[in-house]
């Protein structure tokens, strides 16, 4: 058996005396794609910066591809896993090029000048993205869909065989999160990237999954193939209300919608 590219033992982070995340164990393969879902304050987020030390002091046992999270210095994690962040209003005064050229840094020993490679390598990444064209821009100027694939393609630069995504495509209109979701789509399956991504949007996280993690209340509550997700007891269970399922009319692949309907019912019927 090969050595996951992750792999999470035990791993439990407290705040103060709240307990955030508890005994949460889970490996990644190379090549996979799993996503992580769960209800507001599952504590998903805290899951992420715990992997990539955004957040020190949790307990349990961490490991890049066999060697201990511990042992990596903080340009060899970065050679490891690539980090996404949320689609917020964050922008820098760098052009395009010019911050995603910084992904390169783990590769630099200090004072290096940067090589004709790494260039290379950041023409891909923008090429991938769709934004080559976008080189010479400030990041400030772009909208938030224009500065996210900055970001996507900054990760894409580290060359690194695990992308860690928080919610990727939260605060983005539906044109620009497809957008995204394809390009990531693109990535894992052309490059053969691990993918680790917090998402709340569960049908997009079936359709794009080889696995699916649940977390309730910094535990986790269901891991398993997206099929076996998509059952009204197990959502419910996840989630602590019922959905509707329903068929997507064209791949007929099996939805669900929040039970808005029945309880609008509900309602009517009591007024």
């Amino acid at each position: 058996m090969s050595t996951p590219v992750l792999d999470v033992r035990g791993l439990s982070y407290d705040i103060g005396a709240t307990p955030i995340l508890r005994d949460v164990s889970f490996s990644v393969a190379a090549g996979d794609y799993v996503s992580v879902i769960g209800p507001n304050g599952a504590g998903k987020t805290t899951l992420l910066k715990c992997l990539n030390r955004i957040l020190p002091g949790g307990r349990g046992e961490i490991a890049v591809r066999g060697r201990p999270l511990k042992d990596c210095s903080q340009a060899e994690l970065a050679q490891e896993m690539a980090y996404v962040p949320q689609a917020e209003g964050r922008h820098f005064d760098f052009t395009v090029f010019e911050f995603v050229l910084m992904a390169r840094y783990p590769y630099l020993s200090p004072f290096s000048a940067v090589k004709p490679d790494d260039v290379a390598v950041v023409w891909h990444a923008l090429e991938t993205t769709g934004i080559r064209g976008f080189s010479e821009r400030i990041h400030g100027t772009l909208s938030g869909g224009e500065r996210q694939k900055v970001f996507i393609a900054a990760a894409i630069a580290q060359r690194a065989p695990l992308l860690l995504l928080d919610e990727a495509t939260t605060f983005l209109d539906p044109y620009h999160e497809q957008e995204i979701l394809d390009i990531l789509h693109r990535v894992h399956q052309e490059e053969g990237v691990a993918v680790l991504s917090v998402t709340h949007d569960i049908n997009s996280a079936v359709l794009t999954s080889d696995r699916v993690i649940a977390l309730r209340m910094g535990e986790i509550v269901f891991a398993g193939a997206p099929g076996e997700l998509m059952e009204p007891g197990t959502l419910q269970s996840i989630f602590g209300k019922p959905f509707t399922f329903t068929h997507h009319p064209v791949t007929q692949q099996r939805m669900v919608l929040p039970d808005a309907l029945n309880a609008g019912q509900g309602k009517r019927e009591g007024e």
